[in-house]
């Protein structure tokens, strides 16, 4: 009788194990590979490498080790899958501690302040952290660090964009490829997963979400169920008490314990499970050179979790893949530039940045409207005004996971912002800085207040003036969806190969242009699928 487990699920079982393995001997690098227990030391030289472990990345590594291409994956944050003292592989949100933030002396989180008191963030020892935020003046920017970049610590949105939206930001990729294949194929490798709505119309876990969604359609709007990466029937058993809480147990920012599908349990579990993938982790790639042979050079920096320089290593490699983030590879290939390492690169890169329009606001409710003191800190419910011909929103409906009443309603809206920032190259700090000015962010407070007074006028609320440091009611001085600066078509061809640098490819956020009108990680994953079955039928020997 032939067997009922698909290759991937096989491979994914393999991955698991060898990440598991390699938790319980404490080692900074991953692999499957059967023929020694040693854990694999950097080499000198691998036919591939990607650099970071985000979703393009993952789905790059996953493809080229498939196509039998021995890959080394290189990843500046740790691996997270060990237990620490209190039995959890991350810390609770209420009670951050040196697992939270990278290498901060105090958290960062997105609410400063409640009833203007800084109840959110708390003193912490600098460490590798699973969450960063990087700041840029009048911006900054949240990323995740460790083997499964930014999975690891968003809000699990799995959201495919609307077709008309995603034909006006990349006019010149195939639409019919992208929601007939390319999209089904990531939404199946990533896990998506839906709400049962009868579950949602009576469990605790959402009542804040059904207190907006009323609010919502009083004054005239739609709400739309948002798929997940988080399994929502073990947020189901969360509720009932029959497995530990994670999403229930204020869990989303610093990571989660339980129930979420990151990129660790899917698609890399997988590219392990080829056994012909590597994860380094804690080796951070700081420059990029080209070799008169046409391979690249790679100088990579190597620490510990308390970040101590440890060694500083050079990786040779003929096919190089860029998927380090829309910071990470703008910042690799800026540099590159402007030191002269690579001076083929064009004027191109470092430009098309956005934030996807982010904006956060909170509202207060009626006494009478509680939001619930157990809410789920995975979101699954959104306001869709996008069909606004002015003022096109979505608005993610989310938690305030506090474990108790605060009648407050929260939102991160999504807008059609068409401002863009650009990267510079700052020789002084050896650092990558974003150009990007406060008044850019004022189109996306001006859509987002469009739709919520309206709310507010229908409802007699108000918002919220508490939550954002002073008496902000809009904060867009932050953006969880960085995107662009090394644009499809402009910096790349239209499969991410970088202009000017043959064997040099992009396969990240980086590769679109500032905006995808909802969470990105389902675009920027499909776009990956596609363009790398490209790369590997033209441009890599087999």
């Amino acid at each position: 009788m032939p067997s009922m487990v698909s290759p991937m699920s096989r491979r994914r079982f393999l991955g698991m194990a060898a990440l598991n393995s390699a938790a319980a001997l404490g080692v900074t690098a991953v692999s499957a590979r059967p023929a020694s227990a040693e854990p694999p030391v950097l080499p000198e030289f691998s036919p591939a490498v990607v650099i970071g472990t985000g979703y393009g990345a993952a789905v790059t590594a996953l493809r080229l080790g498939e196509a039998g291409i021995p890959t080394v994956m290189l990843e500046m944050g740790r691996l997270w899958n060990t237990p620490a003292g209190d039995g959890n592989v991350f810390c609770s949100m209420l009670k951050p501690d040196e697992r939270s933030m990278w290498f901060k002396n105090r958290t960062e989180a997105p609410l400063a302040t409640f009833l203007w008191l800084d109840l959110a963030n708390h003193d912490i020892r600098p460490h590798a952290g699973v969450l960063d935020r990087v700041h840029f003046g009048d911006m900054s920017v949240y990323v995740g660090r460790g083997v499964g970049g930014g999975s690891l610590v968003n809000g699990a949105m799995a959201v495919t964009p609307r077709r008309d939206y995603f034909e006006e930001i990349l006019p010149e990729v195939d639409a019919d490829e992208m929601y007939g294949k390319y999209f089904p194929r990531a939404n199946a490798g990533l896990g998506v997963n839906h709400v049962d709505p009868a579950w949602f119309e009576t469990c605790k876990s959402y009542g804040y979400a059904r207190v907006s969604r009323k609010a919502a359609q009083k004054a005239g709007f739609g709400t739309a169920f948002v798929p997940s990466v988080y399994d929502f029937d073990y947020l189901r058993r969360e509720e009932l008490g029959e497995v530990p809480r994670s999403a229930l147990g204020s869990e989303v920012i610093y990571g989660n314990n339980h129930g979420k599908r990151s990129l660790d349990k899917t698609y890399l579990a997988a590219a392990l499970g080829t056994g012909n993938v590597t994860i380094q982790t804690l080796h951070e790639v700081r420059e990029i050179l080209r070799q008169p042979d046409g391979t690249y050079t790679l100088v990579v920096r190597q620490t510990d979790a308390d970040g101590t320089v440890v060694g500083t290593r050079h990786l040779g490699t003929r096919h190089l893949f860029l998927g380090a983030g829309s910071l990470g590879s703008t910042e690799l290939l800026l540099r590159a530039r402007d030191t002269g390492r690579l001076p083929e690169l064009g004027e191109e890169i470092g430009r098309g940045w956005g934030t996807n329009g982010n904006v956060m606001l909170g509202r207060a409710n009626h006494i009478w409207d509680t939001t619930g003191t157990l809410q789920s800190a995975m979101p699954a419910l959104g306001i869709d005004n996008w069909s606004d011909p002015v003022h096109p929103v979505f608005a993610e409906i989310a938690p305030v996971p506090a474990g108790l009443e605060t009648w407050a309603s929260l939102y991160l809206a999504i807008t059609k912002n068409p401002e863009r920032g650009h990267f510079t190259y700052d020789a002084a700090t050896d650092s990558a800085r974003l150009q990007w000015s406060v008044s850019q962010g004022q189109p996306s407070i001006d859509a987002a207040k469009a739709l919520f007074d309206k709310i507010n006028r229908a409802n007699a609320t108000i918002y919220r003036y508490d939550l954002f440091g002073g008496t902000r009611t809009f904060e867009n001085r932050f953006t969880y969806h960085p995107l662009g600066g090394l644009v499809l078509g402009k910096a790349t061809d239209l499969y991410g190969r970088v202009k000017g640098c043959p064997n040099l490819y992009v396969t990240d956020g980086s590769l679109i242009p500032g905006s995808t009108g909802v969470n990105p990680f389902v675009t920027i994953t499909a776009l990956a699928e596609r363009n790398i079955e490209r790369v590997l039928a033209e441009d890599v020997p087999r």
